[in-house]
């Protein structure tokens, strides 16, 4: 859900008064925990070191992110991958085929260089 427009847009307070009046080229990283506060224009260029639960995850703020929130670019999950059993035999058989071509590839270059 939005929120009201009434209300306006959720800008955490400590988080602008640490940009206020600063330059985003000489500010480094700003750590911040306020995921759920919206990107506002006035922070395009600064850089944002977002919490995600465990790290600090550095975002660039952008002019397509104004109304945004910050912690949309800082994920909370690592994705590992899909599949089980299948797709650890389908691995092995790209790296078996990888390295199959490999030494094919190998043996040919060898043999232009006897030439």
């Amino acid at each position: 859900m939005t929120r009201s427009l009434s209300k306006g847009p959720y800008l955490d307070p400590k988080l602008m008064k640490k940009i206020d009046g600063k330059n985003p080229r000489e500010t480094g990283v700003i750590k911040t925990w306020a995921r759920a506060s919206q990107i506002a224009p006035e922070m395009v260029g600064f850089t944002f070191g977002v919490h995600n639960g465990r790290q600090h995850t550095e975002v660039l703020v952008t002019e397509d992110m104004v109304g945004h929130r910050l912690g949309e670019f800082s994920p909370t999950r690592k994705f590992t991958r899909h599949g089980g059993k299948i797709q650890k035999e389908l691995d092995q058989k790209a790296r078996e085929s990888e390295i199959a071509a490999a030494k094919a590839a190998k043996s040919t270059g060898g043999d232009a260089k006897k030439k």
